[in-house]
């Protein structure tokens, strides 16, 4: 599952679409609410969808504003506070309980439980917020949700939050697998991805994302949210958390976690301890001072100083909070009741005096789904893991020739350090001092990126290209500001450039204009001297893709770069393609101002069936001061722009991969794999020319480390769509290129460095293999009852009568596929339109999947 790709080609992704939908179904119960996303970044960003989508729905004015709950964790306002200026929102932060909503309101996000700990009726709150004609949002814990009330039992409209404890490791931050469910009015505006039930071509269940219409490359600026992916990998480990513990185990987590904070409490208490709260989960905060945070070190805790609510990580000194979890045992509260000048305490008597505490209890069953019913044994559960991940294709088994998208090996040496506690176990927010190895780690990448970008400075917090995208833009905006050219707002975009990047402006505050591309691909110089000149007064940046979405090193870069410059723009430089630069060319040398990278691309994070990443931005010195800072780090941050993260350095529990990476490959070794995945993307190029246009290339006939072919004109003669070629290399083995993007009835296919000849062999013979079959289409049989047609083959299909015109061996084992390791699609090809008429949210039980 690290090495698959975005499910968009879902014959090949049922296990993890399986999975996923069990984290949709985790979600939508333990909020109660209607349909849950497959996971969005971390709780601070998906707070921040959640308050655009509430703008989107409301009719309150353009005056209205949205109201913060000041027991808000310090991160998520941050984050909201970034994300609402350049939008023109407004934030207004408030006690709850007082707050009487004069000023016109189309939002409101309360946090449950609070920042503080305290756990509260909820209900007063949102009928409160909806008399004002208010969107309500509640941020809130999933295990939480499994004791007290949840939000939309409460009359809530959208839940936030992150699934991190569902064993996910703390990672110093990051990976984190954010989530939003809504109300099912609500569905169709959901920001990021969906997986939805459809059917396939014999009408049996099967699994899709669904709404793509919505993806940015299509809706460009008028997208609502510039994320283009989810954190896959890590729902998927919350999902089987799920599924493995159930509803009762969960629940028995949740109890226990909060009797460890309730019998502290009492102990507290009984020692002339002031705690804040009568109504908790896990978290209290307490009356104390430094020395007793000093104390708790020397014992092996550490307590959170003074962020105990107010939207601010220096509000309420002289508190601490002190949170309990599934791993807390009697020594520590042994530890914190010492740090207190408390002897140790007989805890199962404390146990026996202590009344429950929890708030408003949870009445309504979560979890009822057979899926969370049936795996109690790790023998179970392996089987079950099994099962799924035999349904998928993914680079374990064969390429992933994806333009776009880097899909490259994900190294075990890499890999490994990412499961030790030392890294894992780490709190984001934990003293600098008590993280000095990821604090070499972290200097060290950034040190690295910049040599091989050629950049000044990098911030590793965005966790994701998309935030990457809106940090670096973001940055171009705050040094306008800072030389009073506030009225630069013109964004320039190419026709070609990624979808995300138009999204990315319009969330900066940018207005977005279209530069047309040559017939060549190009960037046309003559149309963006045009839109240069039209607005020179209020220019703000170019955002430009290199080599190009075409795949093309486009040689005009650096007059492109000096005509923006001239007019007094910056250089966006997009790095998705950094993949045929590293070690050939600087784009802090030619030109660019910042760019943001991938490290899930270029530098070996795994995609993970659509996430995690990472989206550092690399920057040119005028803009260091303007990268993204963070409460954590109060006035020593490395930048004065907002944060646009919940963690100072986002996703950094997958930052050793990167290091390793890059400390494994040296200077040399990093430029011969770019060397290696140009030459094998000219070598496909080359080799497919006589099958298949190639459509762009650059100086001499060459591509740079991806190519398009060009499928228009016999779809045009035979009627055979990128769809049909799509699904038939699934009988090939092969997962297919990126489809339709950057242009229409187009493969754009990418092989990377990491496969080796005997693959990109094997691939084009599937290829022209496929070519000869798009020949005898008319011939040999009509399309409608061609192999290509009826792709991809399952082996349901082959059993009984056959009255197709061709063999069951060519459906099956086409151009030589070996028999004995077959990939066997497990269903036939899927409605894409059904599944987006018909948006389920809930598991279908194993026994329905399995007669599917």
């Amino acid at each position: 599952w690290y090495t698959a790709y975005t499910p968009y080609q879902p014959e090949i992704s049922q296990g993890r679409l399986q999975m996923l939908l069990n984290f949709q179904t985790v979600v939508a119960d333990l909020t109660g609410l209607d349909v849950a996303g497959a996971s969005l970044l971390d709780e601070s960003t998906a707070a921040a969808e959640a308050m655009t989508l509430t703008r989107r729905q409301s009719k309150a004015p353009q005056d209205a504003v949205f109201v913060v709950d000041q027991d808000t964790h310090p991160q998520t306002v941050a984050v909201l506070q970034t994300r609402a200026e350049p939008l023109g929102l407004t934030l207004k932060i408030v006690d709850m309980s007082t707050h009487d909503y004069q000023q016109p309101t189309f939002g409101v996000l309360l946090q449950h439980p609070g920042t503080g700990g305290e756990v509260r009726d909820l209900s007063p709150l949102v009928d409160k917020a909806h008399e004002a004609g208010a969107l309500v949002v509640v941020a809130t814990d999933l295990l939480a949700c499994t004791l007290t009330e949840s939000p939309g039992a409460a009359g809530a409209d959208i839940a936030v939050g992150s699934s991190q404890r569902f064993g996910v490791p703390l990672g110093f931050g990051g990976p984190h697998a954010g989530f939003l469910s809504v109300r099912q009015n609500l569905a169709r505006s959901l920001p990021g991805r969906l997986v939805g039930v459809s059917r396939d071509a014999d009408g049996k269940p099967a699994l899709r994302l669904a709404l793509q219409t919505r993806e940015q490359h299509i809706r460009r600026e008028k997208a609502t949210s510039n994320i283009c992916t989810a954190q896959v990998l890590l729902a998927v480990v919350a999902g089987a958390y799920a599924v493995y513990h159930g509803p009762e185990g969960l629940t028995a987590i949740a109890q226990r976690t909060h009797r460890m904070a309730a019998v502290l409490a009492t102990v507290l208490r009984e020692g002339g301890v002031q705690v804040r709260h009568e109504n908790f989960f896990d978290t209290l905060t307490v009356e104390a001072g430094p020395d007793v945070h000093a104390k708790a070190l020397a014992a092996g805790v550490e307590l959170r100083r003074g962020q105990s609510g107010g939207g601010s990580a220096t509000a309420a000194s002289g508190t601490l909070g002190i949170s309990t979890d599934e791993t807390t045992t009697r020594a520590h509260l042994d530890a914190v009741v010492g740090a207190f000048g408390l002897e140790p305490q007989d805890w199962d008597a404390v146990d026996a005096r202590t009344s429950d505490s929890a708030g408003p209890a949870r009445t309504t069953p979560y979890l009822q789904h057979e899926v969370f019913r049936t795996h109690r044994s790790e023998t179970q559960m392996l089987r079950y893991l099994r099962q799924l991940s035999d349904r998928d294709l993914a680079l374990d088994r064969t390429m992933i020739p994806l333009g776009s998208c880097t899909m490259k090996l994900n190294a075990t040496t890499e890999m490994e350090p990412i499961t030790w506690p030392e890294l894992g176990g780490l709190h984001p927010f934990t003293d600098p001092a008590h993280a000095t190895g990821y604090a070499t780690l972290i200097a060290d990448l950034e040190r690295w990126l910049c040599e091989i970008t050629g950049y000044d400075a990098v911030s590793l917090q965005p966790n994701a290209g998309s935030q990457g995208e809106l940090a670096g833009l973001l940055a171009i905006r705050g040094y306008h500001r800072s030389r009073g050219d506030e009225h630069r707002d013109v964004c320039l975009i190419p026709a070609s450039a990624h979808g995300t990047n138009a999204a990315s402006a319009v969330m900066a505050g940018m207005r977005v204009v279209v530069v047309g591309t040559t017939p060549t691909g190009d960037v046309d110089v003559t149309d963006l001297q045009a839109k240069i000149d039209q607005h020179a007064d209020s220019l703000a940046a170019l955002m430009v893709t290199y080599p190009s979405t075409h795949g093309v090193y486009e040689d005009t870069i650096g007059d492109v770069c000096a005509a923006v410059h001239e007019a007094g723009g910056q250089v966006y430089v997009d790095g998705a393609n950094l993949n045929a630069l590293v070690g050939l060319a600087r784009p802090g040398h030619f030109g660019a101002d910042v760019s943001h990278l991938n490290l899930h691309k270029t530098f070996c994070i795994p995609h993970g069936g659509g996430g995690p990443g990472v989206g550092p931005v690399g920057v040119r010195a005028h803009l260091s001061d303007f990268l993204p800072g963070h409460p954590f780090f109060g006035q020593q941050g490395p930048g004065t722009e907002g944060a646009v993260s919940g963690a100072p350095y986002g996703s950094a529990g997958i930052l050793p991969i990167t290091w390793a990476y890059v400390r494994l490959m040296g200077g040399p070794g990093l430029t011969r794999a770019t060397q290696v995945a140009v030459l094998s993307a000219n070598y496909l190029a080359a080799r497919l020319a006589p099958h298949f246009p190639v459509l762009y290339t650059g100086r001499g006939g060459l591509v740079a480390h991806e190519c398009i072919v060009d499928l228009r004109q016999i779809t045009k003669e035979t009627g055979v769509s990128v769809d049909d070629v799509a699904k038939r290399l699934v009988d090939y083995g092969f997962h297919a290129p990126t489809m339709s993007f950057p242009v229409a009835g187009t493969l754009m296919i990418e092989p990377t460095e990491s496969e080796d000849l005997a693959e990109l062999d094997r691939f084009v013979d599937a290829m022209v293999a496929v070519r000869v079959e798009i020949d005898a289409v008319g011939t040999e049989w009509p399309l409608e009852q061609s192999p290509l047609r009826y792709a991809p083959h399952t082996a349901a299909c082959l059993g009984g009568a056959w009255d197709r015109p061709y063999a069951r061996t060519l459906g099956a084992f086409p151009g030589g596929v070996d028999p004995a390791t077959k990939y066997w699609p497990p269903v036939r090809r899927i409605d894409g339109a059904h599944g987006d008429r018909n948006l389920v949210c809930s598991c279908p039980s194993p026994e329905e999947l399995a007669e599917g």
